[in-house]
């Protein structure tokens, strides 16, 4: 039987659609076949663990690895390659002379991690490069100098003062088992709240900012999620994803929130304004609001939400991390918490006030939370897309486009670095000692011109509340329930670090 005229009619277009479909996917095939060979061949120099054919390392990138990690930086010394599914590989470093060579370098930060934070993050300083990273750099400078530094003691203080009241009425006069990051993640919101925007949110309190707090841990999982997991680096796979759909919901919720603050803080300065007020007030967002209103054109509001953003997020992310795990290692070793108290007692007496220049007399406390920062740096890697060829020490080469990541913490746990890597001896930071070793062995902030903003009020922030944290309380590890590293962007404990809390006596 004959096909009819408009069964020919249309059959024509839908087989050209098909050949064009099929014609389109060969080249695609052909392209990631070329790009696999490509990424085989200028790998072949570096050894590395053994490798699924299609998933690569992916599970180990997913599931412990920084145990996983520290085994192979002893067996693969320097450097090897990572692959994140059949067709992309990511180059780790963790040699303080490799580490040397790539960050005097001007590479752009990769285009995956950076590229997956911006929808909830916005373009801040986290994920710009070039001279607009430079602008908002030197525009958020004054915003961490030290004379801006030294007002954040007061209120830091307080808020730290304000968690071990809770702290204390958990306890009441018997010894109590308390999972302390919840609490220590929610006090370091409000420092950020306070030191940084000029806000009294009570959040240790009240629950306004619970949703928050809740939406930036599971954006960092989800994240984290996606950069290991090759399937989900394309846009349109991801965006149908239950993941997906889920980050659109929760970048809503980080926008709102750093909306709110920007409104609130320019609603209190025209109030001062309109009553004549001269006091100066110069937290890091009004520096921003004051550059603003300078440089109408070069600094938009979709800037301003973006630092906004990045700020709140990163201020207090980290230092929460960090304080958890400084408090953990000094629970573990009793020795070096007792020698810490006799220090501080020895300097704030009671601990009724606390200056900028009794912090800075802490020295014993300073090797401690160096001694923290390279057992278990909260930020354990930062990449770079290699803009030109990179040549290792020992000649080998890596080309343009490569994703170079240096491991923080293969860096900090290499035993050719580090004598005892996995032993907390916070002795390694006397004068002496940091003296001898490569100025690129210990990077917890990175180094050159692209090192944390906010390293200073990062260390501000652990110096006062651990002082505070010591003069009211002895810490000790509840060995039934060991914290374990969660998959995220930043260190975080998967499930909380549970505590003995003893309330001391006052002195």
């Amino acid at each position: 039987m004959e096909s009819s005229w408009l069964e020919t009619r249309w059959a024509r277009p839908l087989h050209l659609a098909f050949v064009f479909c099929l014609a389109l996917g060969l080249l695609q095939a052909i392209k990631l076949y070329l790009r696999r060979q490509r990424l085989l061949r200028d790998l072949r120099p570096f050894p590395a663990p053994p490798t699924h054919w299609f998933l690569g390392h992916q599970k180990f990138l997913q599931e412990d690895r920084m145990e996983k990690l520290d085994e192979i930086v002893e067996k693969y010394p320097c450097a090897f390659p990572c692959w994140v599914g059949p067709f992309q590989a990511f180059f780790y470093i963790y040699d303080p002379d490799c580490a040397k060579i790539f960050l005097n370098r001007t590479d752009l930060k990769t285009q995956y991690l950076h590229k997956f934070m911006t929808p909830c993050l916005g373009k801040g300083l986290l994920n710009l490069d070039g001279p607009r990273w430079f602008q908002h750099r030197c525009l958020l400078m004054p915003g961490f100098h030290c004379d801006s530094l030294k007002t954040c003691v007061e209120p830091m203080a307080h808020s730290v003062n304000m968690m071990l009241d809770k702290w204390e009425k958990i306890c009441s006069a018997q010894e109590a088992t308390v999972e302390v990051f919840e609490h220590i993640n929610l006090m370091a919101l409000d420092i950020i709240m306070k030191c940084a925007f000029g806000q009294e949110t009570n959040c240790q309190i009240n629950g306004t900012y619970e949703p928050y707090v809740k939406a930036t841990f599971e954006l960092d999982k989800i994240v984290s999620s996606r950069l290991y997991n090759f399937w989900n680096h394309h846009d349109i796979i991801f965006k149908f994803s239950p993941n997906g759909h889920r980050f659109q919901e929760l970048g809503k919720v980080l926008h709102q929130y750093a909306e709110k603050v920007i409104q609130d803080r320019k609603k209190f300065l025209k109030a001062r304004m309109e009553q004549d007020d001269t006091q100066k007030y110069q937290n890091l967002l009004d520096i921003i609001l004051s550059a603003q209103a300078e440089n109408e054109g070069s600094f938009s509001e979709a800037d301003l939400q973006s630092e906004v953003n990045t700020i709140m997020w990163a201020g207090h992310d980290a230092s929460a991390a960090s304080l958890s795990w400084l408090l953990y290692c000094l629970a573990l070793n009793p020795e070096h918490q007792d020698r810490c108290r006799t220090e501080i007692r020895s300097i704030l007496g009671n601990g009724s006030s606390i200056t900028w220049d009794q912090l800075g007399e802490m020295s014993y406390i300073t090797m401690c939370i160096k001694e923290m920062l390279r057992l278990i740096p909260p930020v354990p890697s930062i990449s770079r897309e290699l803009n030109k060829p990179l040549t290792l020490p020992d000649g080998r080469s890596l080309p343009a486009g490569m994703t170079v990541v240096l491991s923080i913490w293969g860096l900090h746990h290499n035993p050719a670095v580090w004598k005892n890597p996995k032993v907390f001896d916070p002795l390694r930071f006397t004068k002496e000692n940091s003296d001898q070793r490569h100025p690129c062995a210990f990077l917890p902030f990175s180094t050159g011109s692209r090192n944390c903003i906010g390293q200073q009020l990062a260390m501000l922030e652990l110096k006062v509340a651990m002082a505070l944290i010591l003069l009211r309380f002895q810490v000790a590890p509840d060995l039934t329930r060991p914290p374990a590293f969660s998959s995220h962007t930043v260190l975080k404990p998967k499930h909380g670090i549970h505590l003995h809390l003893k309330k001391l006596p006052e002195c």
